[in-house]
């Protein structure tokens, strides 16, 4: 057998009030006075001082302040790419998201498409980035999509909703201070958490997992039991403890994959422009049939902390936007194959697959 030898992020920070060191972090990594950094930072932070004022900003590096209404998408990639090389005679000396995994994703392919020719849309795939990105660091805002760890930027193209996943997609620096989500809203607090879960239950349960995975996947499994089953209250040690969960879930699926839910979600994300944390869950509440234990344990949490799932997403669509749903959940095959095995075909038909968005 042949094991793959992934990449995995060199250097991390942790703690409360980590942020404050982020210029000392990067300023080594400066590779000329007139070399930017470009901060990508979700634009919910433009009049949040106590933010913004700690960006450490020297010479002419710059904030690039960039919505998260919208899943990242291919052609807001090469547009932020092509602004930043026209306004700047230097390659960047890096790129620094700071926000959710939009944010995060965002970050992580500009980086690559200041080194990589073409569109983004080009690399939608696996393995398909050949040379290295820019100098890049993550520093999410909000705990559970694990982008800050993951060989993956999910990006929404032209033709489907699937991630440049490559060896040069992880960051080179993490910065993780659970200080920054904070000011979460309640709903988005939980949605992006269960993404985190599900991560877990999908790794746990699918034929990929191998003792790697597994480990990690336990531990962030029980962070995110103790946070949203346990824990009443949104204090610091549940920001700390998410955040952590976040990390390790993220971990648990690069030697691994995520299963079902994932699939059917970036379905719903392609056609509905559904954010991917409240997809995840929107799908993950109709797939008893697959993961009954993990499922009866989200519905514990959504009536535990009195969270609305959507219902009813799909009840106007019609044949051909069906079609586009399930042709982009199909085309992700490897999740198929983890959460089912190599003969998952017997199983998953565009028929059943229809059944199951229509119950969402």
């Amino acid at each position: 057998m042949r094991y793959r030898n992934f990449p995995m992020v060199p250097r991390i920070i942790f703690g409360r009030g980590s942020f404050n060191q982020l210029g000392e972090i990067i300023e080594p990594k400066r590779t000329h006075k007139d070399s930017p950094f470009i901060f990508i930072v979700d634009d919910v932070f433009k009049d949040n001082k106590w933010l913004t004022s700690r960006i450490p900003l020297k010479n002419n590096d710059k904030i690039l302040f960039v919505s998260a209404e919208d899943e990242p998408k291919t052609k807001y990639v090469d547009q932020y790419r092509d602004e930043i090389v026209a306004e700047f005679e230097q390659l960047p000396s890096g790129i620094i998201g700071i926000g959710g995994g939009t944010m995060l994703d965002y970050a992580k392919a500009i980086a690559l498409m200041l080194t990589n020719p073409g569109s983004s849309s080009d690399y939608q795939g696996w393995d398909l980035v050949k040379n290295q990105g820019v100098y890049h660091v993550g520093i999410p805002t909000i705990s559970g999509t694990g982008a800050e760890v993951s060989r993956t930027t999910v990006l929404t193209g032209p033709e489907k909703k699937l991630g440049m996943n490559s060896d040069y997609t992880p960051f080179d620096q993490v910065v993780l201070d659970p200080e920054l989500t904070k000011g979460v809203p309640d709903n988005q607090w939980f949605y992006t958490g269960m993404d985190c879960y599900i991560h877990c239950i999908e790794s746990l349960d699918g034929t990929y997992l191998n003792t790697f995975s597994e480990s990690y996947g336990e531990k962030s499994l029980e962070l995110c039991r103790n946070v949203f089953l346990e824990k009443d209250v949104r204090d610091e040690e549940s920001q700390d403890k998410l955040m952590m969960a976040s990390w390790h879930g993220g971990m648990s699926i690069a030697y691994s994959q995520v299963g079902v839910a994932h699939a059917m979600s970036y379905g719903l994300g392609y056609l509905l422009g559904t954010k991917h944390g409240v997809g995840n869950c929107i799908v993950f509440n109709q797939l008893e049939e697959f993961y009954p234990e993990g499922v009866a344990e989200f519905k514990t949490m959504v009536n535990k902390h009195q969270v609305e799932i959507p219902e009813g997403v799909c009840k106007n669509l019609n044949d051909k936007q069906f079609d586009i749903m399930i042709d982009v959940a199909l085309g992700l095959v490897p999740l198929w194959e983890n959460a089912l095995g190599k003969d998952w075909q017997k199983t998953i038909t565009k028929d059943k697959l229809r059944s199951l968005y229509e119950k969402m």
